[in-house]
């Protein structure tokens, strides 16, 4: 062990780079080790200095990502009004909030978590992850596609049928078109 590593050296100067341009000089008596590590990871960016707008986008990109939200969730609900063009059509609706959905996440992830300032080590995490979740997904397809054909007795009885499910169908068509020939 040498005899500099452990000494402390008083009134060392350090100045951490903070801004571009910028220094902040601190007059403390550090051990030697740290004195030369700590400027090193403030200008590689691993300092406590995370929220600079400089490096983030701003505020106008955060106010740009919020109006986008805004708009997807507008969108969201364009589904349920009356000018949606696919009202017969439920999977269109179902597929459209989906990728809106998605994409309202997207927005988040990448800009409110800071996930898009972040290094290429995001890509290990994320990318494996995903595949798990399409995956696990997949799995459960023959779940969902065969859950009908062994049922204990007692449930059979209960389940409906899809001349149950047509009958209850034209019963709320009638329903709609007596409620809208008394609007008239």
């Amino acid at each position: 062990m040498s005899d500099h590593s452990h000494s402390p050296q008083p009134h060392a100067t350090h100045a951490p780079v903070t801004r571009p341009g910028e220094t902040t000089e601190i007059h403390e008596t550090v051990p030697h080790a740290h004195a030369t590590a700590a400027p090193a990871a403030h200008a590689a960016g691993h300092g406590g200095d995370h929220g600079g707008e400089h490096a983030h986008g701003g505020i106008g990109t955060y106010l740009m990502v919020f109006l986008a939200l805004c708009v997807l969730t507008t969108m969201s609900f364009f589904t349920y009004s009356s000018a949606w063009p696919w009202r017969d059509q439920p999977q269109v609706g179902w597929a459209f909030m989906m990728a809106v959905s998605c994409t309202k996440a997207m927005l988040v992830v990448l800009f409110f978590m800071h996930v898009l300032w972040e290094a290429n080590w995001k890509y290990v995490l994320t990318i494996p992850a995903a595949m798990m979740a399409v995956f696990l997904a997949l799995m459960l397809v023959p779940d969902v596609g065969m859950r009908t054909r062994m049922v204990a007795q007692e449930r059979a009885l209960y389940m409906p049928r899809q001349s149950d499910v047509r009958l209850m169908e034209r019963a709320a068509e009638a329903g709609n078109a007596e409620r809208g020939g008394e609007a008239h």
